[in-house]
């Protein structure tokens, strides 16, 4: 083990080779390892080098991971300092049409070596590379339709059905866990007609396709099971942690309001959700049309907190959707209410809702009095099943003014100081209203015995200076559903 760099690179080709991944003992064994060193190295690479998952019953698999990545600047016009490799994406999937390509086709141009250095990976070959990148690099693989994996029918919900470019193949297969197996509805064929002509436009080469369901379960391993920076990733400077801050989970960016930040508790600073906004809602006067949702030819967009039927009842600062339909004399009636000799339907605006959050290019059938309609989430329109009558549908969020909000926060302050629902024991005198607050445990008591005892078992020779329980009230209620 004391040529460790040497062992790195072997690891990486040996990995590459067998297509991304391969079971702990077959590896140790094309290593030349026994069980001590191969323990040795999985303990040093895993979470830098290596992601593990579970492979059958009793054994474990590792997935080659690493940070490099296709530069995703036209090649020729970037400067050099992306730090990623230049090369023809067609190229690299081994299939570039092009006579006078003005990409790069080589990984041993100056740029390139300096990058593969970099990683050490400067003795891969562009085959072991292509399993690597793309493996890794998200911009690589063609993406699952989603919709096809919603909804009935050979095409699932999806309104493009055999024009649409995605791939219409079974999400759960391609992640390794569809119970369905051979019963499944859902297409598991990488090789069929219409999936191998998405991935041949998509520049792949016919003869990756048969190993490629192995790469995208690798692909799915690495986005959900990476808890660590992978290795030679180029950190920015970090600000030294003060008593009483925290590192919380990145969440993925969103267009929605930040819960958060209306609770005064936001910890991102408006870096991922939109922050600045002391309403649910945020609210101008000007002239568009919500039909068409333009302003003088421009496109707008409305920005709300997430939809109240998407959270639990705690989550007090979320938009409430309603559900109108219009009659034939123009006027706006809600769902579920009776209005002017109209019968109340089946369906209020929360079960809209609820069916809208789910899939929002779904039918939904209902009944209002003796008549049958089909609502289309797509056309925004209901349709008489019996006579073909078509009314126009409309959901608007319900206004809520600054001091609604500020009423609510200070209720749900005031409810704060009141709860019983924190666990026993917690420091109440350390619980604030708003954020956290790190307490020190002390070495004598049962809660730090109980830690440090689940600490020892997977980290046995680890020396603990202290154990700090972070007291975070609103992530504890959220923990709780």
């Amino acid at each position: 083990m004391a040529d460790t760099e040497g062992l790195s690179a072997r690891l990486s080709r040996q990995l590459c080779l067998a297509g991304g991944s391969m079971e702990l003992g077959h590896l140790g064994r094309s290593l030349g390892l026994n069980a001590r060193q191969l323990e040795r190295l999985v303990e040093v690479e895993e979470g830098r080098s290596l992601v593990l998952r579970p492979q059958g019953e009793d054994m474990k698999a590792a997935v080659y991971r690493s940070a490099l990545r296709l530069c995703t600047q036209t090649n020729p016009k970037c400067a050099g300092e992306c730090g990623q490799l230049h090369l023809c994406r067609f190229y690299l999937l081994g299939n570039c049409s092009r006579q006078k390509c003005k990409f790069y086709h080589s990984i041993h141009i100056p740029h390139n070596l300096s990058v593969l250095q970099k990683y050490n990976l400067e003795s891969m070959s562009i085959e072991e590379l292509r399993q690597l990148l793309l493996q890794n690099d998200p911009n690589l693989l063609p993406d699952i339709c989603s919709h096809y994996n919603r909804g009935d029918g050979p095409h699932g919900s999806c309104t493009f059905k055999n024009k649409c470019n995605k791939l219409h193949i079974c999400q759960h297969f391609l992640q390794g866990d569809c119970k369905f197996g051979q019963k499944c509805k859902r297409c598991h064929n990488l090789s069929d007609e219409e999936n191998l002509k998405k991935l041949t436009k998509w520049g792949l080469d016919a003869r990756l396709v048969p190993g490629l369901l192995d790469t995208y379960i690798n692909a799915h391993t690495l986005q959900t099971g990476c808890d660590a920076p992978p290795q030679n990733v180029v950190k920015s400077p970090e600000k030294k942690a003060t008593p009483g801050s925290s590192k919380a989970e990145t969440p993925k960016n969103t267009e929605e309001i930040c819960l958060y930040f209306i609770r005064n508790s936001c910890s991102f600073k408006g870096e991922i959700l939109i922050c600045g906004a002391p309403c649910p809602i945020q609210t101008m006067v000007i002239n568009l049309d919500f039909d068409t949702m333009t302003f003088q030819s421009k496109k707008v967009k409305r920005l709300s907190t997430p939809s109240s039927v998407s959270k639990p009842p705690h989550f007090i600062f979320t938009t409430d959707w309603i559900w109108y339909w219009k009659d034939e004399q123009s006027k706006w009636i809600e769902y579920g209410t009776e209005s002017d000799g109209h019968a109340s339907s089946t369906l209020c605006s929360s079960d809209l809702e609820n069916v809208y959050q789910s899939d929002e290019t779904a039918d939904v059938k209902f009944k209002a009095g003796k008549h049958e309609y089909l609502l289309s989430f797509t056309d925004m329109e209901q349709r008489n099943l019996h006579y073909g009558t078509k009314r126009r549908v409309c959901r608007r969020p319900v206004f809520v003014s600054a001091e609604d909000v500020k009423k609510k926060r200070s209720r749900t302050s005031d409810a704060t100081k009141e709860d019983k629902s924190m666990p026993p024991h917690w420091n109440k005198g350390q619980t604030p209203d708003v954020g956290y607050k790190l307490v020190l445990l002390s070495q004598s008591s049962e809660e730090y015995g109980k830690i440090e005892t689940m600490f020892r078992r997977t980290l046995r020779t680890i020396r603990i200076h202290s154990i700090e329980r972070i007291q975070n009230l609103a992530l504890w209620e959220v923990y709780q559903w």
